[in-house]
């Protein structure tokens, strides 16, 4: 029986790929055989990353890109094509918080940035539109796709402090389910969207509200810790198999879902 996780040379777009989690997700799949196109704003650790995939015998390559541009975008969409002629998955992994879009413990939702709000939901949820927009139109012209979001736990249960990024998550959660009904019902079954939904993992984002400068736990996320049953935070790496089966051959039947990896804090009360 074929090996229903295999994801030998599909060509898989990651935008946000400079980033921790999209550098080690990148790394995980161009290892499974993908051809990787890492798209970011950070041309010198995206080329580092690509320079790390081929290092070990993998496909990879980066484009410059801006996820709030569609044209852009488009651009990006004609250098991948004339390179392999087709798309295969999109990871909608751009995104990130900004300070002003945040309610610190001392300030009230009238204290909110209203402008640093606003660019936190432009670039999480229009930085997942824009791109869904442009690379699934090839996905419709081939009957065939695979799209992951990347939802957060804030979409699942509001979290303190992080109202901008909350509210710019949630939108994607819903956005994946009528996307997923959308393109299926419209274009075929061979198109899936799909959402991820990390738990809290240490990123360059969040690292100065969740550790100290020696590396230890904040309060904020000793707090966490104690609400999620595995009594840790989550590393990079646990979050590859969810995204290899999503847009690999054993998730055939399952589209519009997220899926949640967290440790158990969804789903712990007291």
């Amino acid at each position: 029986m074929a090996n229903l996780f295999c994801i030998k040379d599909k060509v898989i777009i990651i935008t946000g790929g400079a980033g921790i989690l999209g550098r080690g997700i990148a790394g995980h799949l161009a290892e499974e055989g993908a051809k990787i196109i890492i798209l970011d704003r950070a041309a010198e650790v995206g080329e580092q990353i690509v320079a790390e995939i081929k290092a070990k015998g993998g496909e990879a390559s980066f484009l410059l890109t801006d996820v709030l541009k569609k044209e852009v975008l488009e651009q990006n969409k004609k250098d991948i094509l004339s390179k392999y002629g087709r798309i295969d998955v999109l990871l909608n992994a751009a995104g990130g918080n900004m300070a002003g879009a945040t309610i610190a413990p001392d300030k009230t939702i009238f204290d909110l940035d209203i402008e640093a709000f606003r660019k936190v939901i432009d670039l999480n949820l229009f930085g997942t539109v824009l791109p869904t927009m442009v690379f699934a139109e090839v996905m419709a012209k081939q009957k065939e796709g695979a799209i992951v979001n990347f939802s957060s736990e804030s979409a699942l249960r509001p979290l303190t402090r992080v109202v901008g990024y909350g509210a710019a998550k949630a939108a994607i959660t819903n956005l994946t389910k009528y996307m997923a009904g959308e393109l299926a019902s419209k274009f075929g079954e061979g198109i899936r969207v799909n959402a991820i939904a990390p738990g809290f993992f240490l990123t360059e984002q969040n690292r100065t509200l969740m550790t100290n400068p020696d590396g230890s736990y904040t309060s904020r996320a000793e707090s966490v810790v104690a609400h999620t049953p595995f009594r840790r935070l989550g590393k990079p790496e646990e979050l590859y198999g969810t995204i290899q089966y999503l847009i690999s051959e054993a998730s055939k039947f399952v589209t519009g879902t997220v899926a949640i990896v967290d440790g158990g804090f969804d789903a712990f009360s007291i």
